[in-house]
């Protein structure tokens, strides 16, 4: 079986490579190499068992060729980082929708043998979290208003009764409610695959990563996650700065286990058609990443906390990881700190600029 992986050249579709090699698969890489996260340069980890085609995901023609005796594609192409996409709106637009709209176009309207389609969606199409009010149960808040924030009154409210709200796992069944250029793509790409999928009976599944971390993340690129930026700052002595008071969490998942999840959305007939939660299922603050990162580096810094807010920033969202457990099978085996260590071990090999 022959396997195609856009954006295979990038930290997640390296990894996912890797695995589909190891694993016996025919693996043909569609890559732009994007100047910002490859300074430049082919990555040192590419295989030399695989092949690999440079070029644009909305290059029809090469795509075309890319596509020719594909059994499975992984989209992994896709633009990254929620700041950057709000003033490179048009960059972050056409390369995500109007380049999955190409892949879709392709496989509907040539002939090839397309079986299978698992795209990389995300958790940022859900904008905030879910949440629990003692008074209104279950709700789903919207972003904080400036006026709250600048008060340095940092955590969410009721949207009925105003009351402050307890953090919940957000499952898959929560309002979509997108607040950058970035996720509204991702959420389009999403859309977009399973509406095709379903109207040509070709299986597709969606996965909403959470956030993903470990080596071959680029460290001097500034949109490309807070662990890696802080890791940035740590290893280059300057100490972390955390906006708000620290408190606000993520979910945060190791590559391997990113990986894991690919390869059983491929091999399970019951993904399909369907879209999966990607996370560990646990939150963890924006605070403890840093002193995580601090304590393994054994550095004598503190996190400074510079409570100001970001316009557009959530303050808590972390996977309710039960559909794909009980689907799938899913279970995340590295915790956060082993994540960390590995990370930080390969880290010490890589320059990184501030």
């Amino acid at each position: 079986m022959r396997i195609l992986v856009t954006g295979g050249c990038g930290f997640i579709g390296s990894h996912l490579v890797d695995r589909l090699v190891e694993e016996g698969y025919k693996v043909r890489v569609y890559d732009l190499l994007e100047p910002q996260v490859h300074l430049g340069k082919r990555p040192s980890y590419l295989r030399r068992d695989t092949e690999y085609i440079f070029a644009d995901i909305r290059d029809r023609d090469k795509l075309k060729k890319a596509l020719k005796g594909v059994d499975v594609v992984f989209h992994q192409a896709s633009q990254v980082g929620v700041g950057q996409s709000m003033y490179e709106i048009r960059k972050y637009v056409e390369h995500n929708s109007l380049g999955t709209a190409v892949l879709l176009d392709l496989i509907v309207n040539t002939k090839n043998k397309v079986k299978k389609l698992i795209v990389a969606s995300s958790m940022s199409i859900y904008g905030e979290g879910a949440y629990s009010c003692k008074k209104d149960g279950i709700v789903y808040p919207l972003l904080r208003e400036e006026t709250q924030l600048k008060k340095r009154d940092w955590e969410m409210r009721c949207p009925k009764c105003k009351r402050k709200v307890e953090a919940l796992p957000t499952s898959e069944d929560k309002p979509l409610f997108p607040t950058s250029i970035y996720a509204v793509t991702k959420r389009s790409q999403e859309e977009m695959c399973l509406a095709v999928g379903r109207a040509y009976k070709i299986p597709v599944v969606a996965l909403r990563y959470f956030n993903v971390y470990g080596p071959r993340q680029s460290l001097s690129n500034p949109y490309t996650g807070v662990a890696a930026i802080f890791l940035s700052r740590v290893k280059n002595n300057r100490a972390p700065l955390i906006f708000e008071d620290g408190r606000q969490s993520r979910d945060f998942i190791y590559v391997s286990d990113i990986v894991e999840a690919n390869i059983l959305a491929m091999k399970k007939k019951e993904a399909d058609f369907d879209f999966f939660n990607v996370g560990r299922g646990k939150p963890c603050t924006i605070l403890d990443i840093a002193q995580t990162i601090i304590s393994l580096y054994r550095k004598g810094l503190e996190p400074k906390i510079l409570n100001k807010f970001r316009a557009g920033d959530i303050r808590h969202c972390y996977a309710d990881t039960r559909k794909i457990s009980k689907k799938l099978g899913f279970k995340p085996k590295v915790s956060f700190k082993e994540g960390m260590k590995k990370l930080i071990n390969w880290s010490e090999t890589q320059e990184a600029f501030d």
